[in-house]
């Protein structure tokens, strides 16, 4: 009932909120972007989409529909995997950024696993910037990060901006500098964070380093300063600080996927774990359910 050709557009287009890098990620023109996303909702009866020429949003259904197209994606890859007869193999190294700890990006990786498990999957979870590097230095095969600042190669994920959080109860003092908590170099969000503060002529210190997300987040919990961070990625007990803070923006951010020099052995196995992340994409920026 539902083309998986459909499926995968609609996807990408849930993940981006954008029709035209929806277009671009998967190699379509726009107008037929826009096609499959108009069959899929005559095959459903239903809008999945609300957009006008500024915004595109998903509706209740197009929620819904986000975990309908994975699990059937998934049922037509296995299928096709098992009549083939083919089977991954190999030693698969992966790195993801600090970002994704509170995420649901586990449940993506479970679900690679159990999907191929003759795949050797190393996991290596760091700052965004080490990532780049190891990879660079051909020590990763697949990476999932922050693309720095000026950079246009990898493949969009997702978008978001980034902004400034802290306890709900912290004051900033105006005649004081701003008291960070930051990533330790060459973390991409304190690049970015020292940059703005200099280039608004606000004086700044480093309330505390970490290179654990864990370790950030404990701190600006006990109202040791403010941190640079995701805004769809906010950790529970911490919250936006007030523009009255006259803070200066911190501007966009985009999580790639850039892939390595990779051996024959790790391509299709990364290729195939790449895919995964981009089908579920929607959940890089969404928390684990609770579980009781």
């Amino acid at each position: 009932m539902y083309d998986p050709t459909q499926l995968r557009t609609f996807l990408a287009v849930a993940q981006t909120l954008s029709f035209t890098r929806a277009a671009r990620r998967l190699g379509l023109r726009q107008s037929t972007v826009s096609q499959h996303v108009r069959r899929l909702e005559e095959a459903t009866g239903r809008r999945l989409f609300t957009r006008d020429t500024h915004r595109v949003e998903l509706t209740v259904d197009g929620e819904a529909m986000l975990g309908f197209a994975r699990t059937i994606l998934r049922a037509h890859e296995r299928a096709a995997a098992f009549f083939t007869g083919t089977r991954l193999r190999g030693r698969l190294r992966f790195g993801a950024s600090e970002d994704f700890v509170l995420t649901r990006l586990p449940e993506i990786l479970e679900s690679f696993r159990r999907d191929h498990p003759e795949v050797d999957l190393e996991l290596t979870v760091e700052l965004s910037g080490t990532l780049h590097r190891r990879l660079e230095a051909g020590r990763l095969d697949l990476v999932l990060a922050k693309r720095r600042p000026g950079d246009t190669h990898g493949e969009l994920v997702w978008r978001s901006t980034l902004t400034w959080i802290g306890a709900p109860s912290l004051r900033l003092d105006p005649g004081r500098p701003v008291p960070l908590i930051v990533f330790p170099p060459p973390g991409i969000t304190r690049a970015r964070a020292l940059e703005v503060l200099e280039e608004d002529g606000r004086p700044w210190r480093i309330a505390c380093t970490s290179g654990s997300l864990s370790g950030l987040i404990a701190a600006a919990r006990a109202g040791l300063g403010v941190m640079p961070h995701t805004r769809d990625l906010i950790p529970p007990g911490l919250a936006p600080v007030p523009a009255k803070a006259g803070l200066p923006e911190l501007g966009g951010v985009d999580f790639v996927l850039l892939h390595g020099r990779r051996q024959a052995a790790a391509q299709e196995a990364a290729d195939a774990l790449a895919a995964a992340i981009l089908a579920g994409g929607d959940r890089l920026h969404r928390p684990p359910a609770s579980r009781r």
